[in-house]
């Protein structure tokens, strides 16, 4: 699966998962800055599949229905790796079971 982590986490995390997940960052797609719809769309056209996020608001300021891109909204005391490492295993099975165009909560 191909997963995008949201400009706000930190980009370590992509170590965390397992080697059946293609992990790219906001960042290193030179996508800072982007606005969600802008960046959904921007990930639907490039084929990935979920993106990894702590933004409270994208479920309530996007029809995400409109999208093939599935967001898994992870909730964690903050966006430090020491708090959002410990989510991923998790985080893995809610995105190979998230469905496109909704959000998933994890956890």
């Amino acid at each position: 699966m191909r997963i995008l982590l949201d400009e706000h986490l930190d980009w370590r995390l992509s170590r965390s998962f397992s080697e059946d997940f293609d992990v790219d960052t906001v960042g290193w797609r030179g996508w800072k800055g982007k606005k969600n719809g802008e960046l959904l769309s921007l990930m639907e056209s490039e084929g990935l599949d979920a993106l990894i996020t702590t933004d409270k608001g994208i479920p309530h300021q996007q029809r995400l229905s409109k999208y093939e891109v599935a967001v898994v909204r992870l909730r964690s005391k903050s966006t430090r790796l020491v708090h959002t490492a410990p989510l991923v295993e998790d985080a893995q099975q809610k995105i190979r079971a998230a469905r496109p165009g909704e959000v998933t909560y994890l956890p």
